[in-house]
């Protein structure tokens, strides 16, 4: 088997960014991760890229950059424009005229305000792909993924049980919509080798986040159930996303989804008799009586410390987690092999993740 390299797979594309916060950018980095040649262009007059003030107070004050502009901006060109002054646009428009791909998160009204409109820009390179990105599919509503996620049911459903909603702690929507742009512009890019001609590709955060509800979605669809906050629980699931404190304070949660594995938990647990009691006799008496599950199971894993009863269960093949915090998840040699390190003008070094999470082989 021979792996191939990721890192140039692209190389030879060139991709202009008219994006700016976290999902068109972070489509321009999965393509500079893969060997392309990213142009990031960013307002000049607003001192670029808004992310760029998104400071933590444990951040340096005299840099242009923070560490949020950094996780999506990896290995760009970055050019200072203003768009609105037209030296400036023909600079634009001169390196349009030799790019492949365009990747732009502009209201429609002011693309076309300022001259890089889709229809525009195709007028300038007709084998253009122009990957088009909106908050929503019929407006130019302000689009910040905490909405998204209010309009699209994520935030009714996330948190706790009688408690006010809960966000969900990345901007999971922007996510999900910029790995719905990378496969859309696959498409194009498979569609232009097959017929040498560019498109106009487009997705929007409301429609990647309403192609997100998968289950909960047809719950809803189908049993006309509307999902409530469940905590990390899961509606058709036990014992699935309960939390559980050992002896010494660690947190572990369980994700149980088989007979198999509830027999093996109960095990490791030494309480096989719980195997055979018709409440928990199968998943959907263990969903029934979930409750009563919990309060049996909670005392028996304070008796064990984390790590043993942790890899007891690993070797009995019961999915189990440990509930890590960022300092715990990047000590594992596998997330470390994730990061990607750039210096910067001022000599600082920065890190930040992949947005490339696969292999290629032949």
């Amino acid at each position: 088997m021979n792996m191939l390299s990721t890192t140039n797979f692209f190389e030879g594309l060139k991709i202009i960014e008219l994006s700016n916060i976290l999902a068109g950018p972070s489509v321009g980095m999965f393509f500079a991760e893969m060997g392309a040649k990213v142009l990031k262009i960013e307002n000049k007059v607003t001192k670029g890229d808004i992310t760029r003030s998104w400071k933590l107070p444990s951040e340096p004050v005299n840099t242009d950059y923070s560490a949020y502009y950094c996780s999506v901006n990896w290995q760009k060109e970055v050019l200072m424009l203003d768009l609105k002054s037209s030296e400036d646009l023909d600079l634009l428009y001169k390196e349009v005229k030799t790019a492949d791909i365009v990747i732009t998160n502009l209201k429609d009204s002011s693309a076309k305000g300022i001259g890089v409109s889709n229809e525009q820009l195709q007028k300038i390179n007709q084998k253009l792909i122009i990957a088009h990105l909106k908050g929503f599919p019929d407006s130019d509503r302000p689009a910040f993924d905490i909405v998204l996620q209010a309009e699209t049911g994520f935030l009714y459903m996330n948190g706790e049980p009688n408690r006010p909603p809960v966000k969900m702690p990345v901007a999971l929507i922007d996510v999900l919509a910029a790995h719905q742009l990378k496969e859309a512009i696959l498409v194009a890019l498979l569609h232009q080798a097959r017929t040498g001609k560019g498109s106009i590709v487009t997705t929007s955060l409301y429609e990647a986040a309403i192609a997100s509800l998968v289950n909960q979605a047809t719950n809803w669809l189908m049993a006309h159930h509307i999902p409530q906050p469940m905590g990390t629980q899961h509606p058709n699931i036990a014992p699935y996303g309960d939390l559980f404190y050992t002896k010494d304070k660690e947190l572990l949660v369980l994700a149980v989804g088989t007979e198999r594995q509830f027999q093996a938990l109960c095990e490791c647990l030494n309480i096989e008799a719980l195997i055979r009691n018709k409440k928990f006799d199968s998943n959907t008496n263990r969903v029934t009586n979930r409750q009563e599950l919990m309060e049996t199971l909670k005392p028996l894993f304070k008796k064990y410390d984390c790590s043993i009863i942790y890899n007891q269960l690993l070797k009995a093949k019961v999915p189990v987690g440990k509930v890590n915090n960022m300092k715990a998840v990047f000590e594992n040699e596998n997330a470390q092999k994730m990061l990607l390190n750039e210096t910067f003008e001022d000599g600082r070094n920065t890190q930040r993740v992949k947005t490339v999470a696969f292999e290629i082989s032949e």
